[in-house]
């Protein structure tokens, strides 16, 4: 084991160096692949040499996420502390369903979860666990709306045409979520959005109405904070009214930019979270916590063991509920990713997860700012976004993206909205600094006029 800790160690610092000499790898056409990289699986094994010589090949070509040339992505970045977690977590190699085999890794999910509930002021009514991924976690908390509004779901199945509701901003995964729950996408409703991407609260309303006077059973409303593309935050104070008013259970999807409940500035774009039945937030994107680190928590604790617990007497043989957490899991086993998170938390403290998103937010304007102040582009995006939206030269976004991948120079990607394409720059990557961002812009200027703009000519 040393040995091949040692092994780690050097293949470390190789991927370092890349990330600092070749911030953007070159593709390989995926018709390549095969042939670039021996990505074979053989009768025999090879010997160290040779494995050492194809990992660090394959880790020359995979993109680096952590370099400061990377914003395609709702992540990026590399946070020491939380890395340590996550290497931690794979070596001690514990399950997380119950108290038995993962000991104090479970008190450390436990105190995440208690602290957000805090935050969020749900405090001791509320509860939650981690979910292998954001859409995961909306599809548990659909799964708890549905049998809060009919108990009998889990037994007898979906009988009555029961319709959710969200923007037509939100997610993919709420309509590819009502599938998997039996309720169906047809009964999924798409609330128009205004100019920002915004729920309209009374557009919301009115499909309500309709559908109860057509004898169908609302039940679930999806609000979002921070859209896919715009990075837009619902109201979700006002449609928590509409929810209180149709018994509806309020989701609210933050597994974008939920992490603004950490900071005082921005805090407000969540106003009203409190009066949500459930919340779902991604510390691998805003609070810099390696992949996959997806949370979600409801105020209401008895449904979220009600909806996933299942008595296994080969299984919980030790200790209380709240501590074997399989009982309120949709996994059975499942990999601790907790710790990764707790580490950095406890690291850099609530003030330093603070300082994160706020710096994402100031990068944000810098970008902005610099859009503003120079001809040739045009700005589609607006303030308290991290995702700022633009063209330049009125190329097209996608092309130009899709160029500066192929030549290695940025890893950006591009969005639509209201039918207008665009290039989207998000600033959710832990490394950057505002250097980094007038670097982005230097870089897609030099290499426009280097490459499209002569090509055109």
């Amino acid at each position: 084991m040393l040995k091949d800790l040692n092994l780690f160690n050097q293949l470390c610092e190789e991927l370092i160096k890349l990330e600092k000499e070749h911030p953007v790898s070159r593709p390989i056409p995926t018709a390549e692949l095969f042939n670039e990289l021996d990505l074979s699986l053989n009768e025999e094994g090879i010997v160290d040499k040779d494995l050492i010589d194809t990992l660090t090949k394959i880790i020359k070509y995979t993109p680096k996420t952590a370099s400061k040339s990377f914003f395609n992505q709702l992540f990026g970045g590399r946070m020491s502390k939380a890395t340590l977690g996550d290497l931690l977590a794979v070596l001690l190699n514990n399950s997380m369903y119950t108290y038995k085999v993962a000991g104090p890794q479970v008190g450390i999910e436990k105190q995440i979860l208690n602290n957000i509930c805090h935050l969020i002021g749900y405090n001791k009514q509320g509860d939650g666990t981690m979910a292998p991924g954001g859409s995961m976690s909306n599809f548990m908390a659909l799964i708890m709306a549905r049998d809060f509004k009919h108990p009998s779901v889990r037994n007898s199945g979906v009988i009555s045409e029961m319709t959710l509701y969200t923007s037509k901003e939100a997610h993919y995964s709420i309509a590819k979520n009502a599938s998997f729950a039996g309720i169906g996408r047809s009964q999924v409703r798409e609330v128009d959005t205004n100019d920002k991407g915004e729920m309209l609260t009374s557009h919301l309303s009115y499909l309500i109405n309709k559908d109860v006077e057509a004898g169908h059973i609302p039940f679930f409303v999806n609000a979002t904070a921070g859209t896919t593309v715009l990075g837009a935050f619902d109201n979700i104070l006002e449609i928590s009214k509409v929810c209180k008013t149709h018994h509806l259970w309020l989701h609210v999807d933050g597994a974008y930019c939920g992490g603004v409940l950490f900071s005082k500035k921005y805090r407000h774009l969540l106003n009203g979270i409190e009066h949500s039945d459930s919340f779902s937030v991604n510390a691998h994107k805003m609070l810099g916590t390696p992949l996959s680190c997806s949370i979600v928590l409801t105020k209401h604790k008895e449904q979220l063991h009600k909806s996933f617990s299942n008595e296994a007497d080969y299984l919980y043989q030790t200790d209380s509920d709240d501590f074997n957490l399989g009982k309120t899991s949709l996994q059975c086993g499942r990999r601790n990713d907790a710790l990764k998170f707790w580490t950095l938390w406890k690291s850099i403290g609530t003030k330093g997860l603070e300082e994160m998103v706020n710096k994402q937010f100031l990068l944000a304007e810098v970008a902005r700012q610099y859009i503003r102040d120079h001809e040739n582009y045009t700005l589609y995006s607006f303030e308290n976004s991290i995702s700022v939206c633009f063209n330049y030269r009125n190329i097209s976004a996608k092309e130009l993206c899709t160029a500066l991948y192929e030549d290695s120079k940025l890893m950006v990607g591009f969005g639509k909205y209201n039918g207008i394409e665009f290039i989207r720059l998000v600033t959710i990557n832990s490394v950057l600094e505002k250097e980094d961002i007038i670097a982005f812009f230097d870089t897609l200027e030099h290499f426009v006029a280097k490459k499209m703009l002569k090509t055109a000519t």
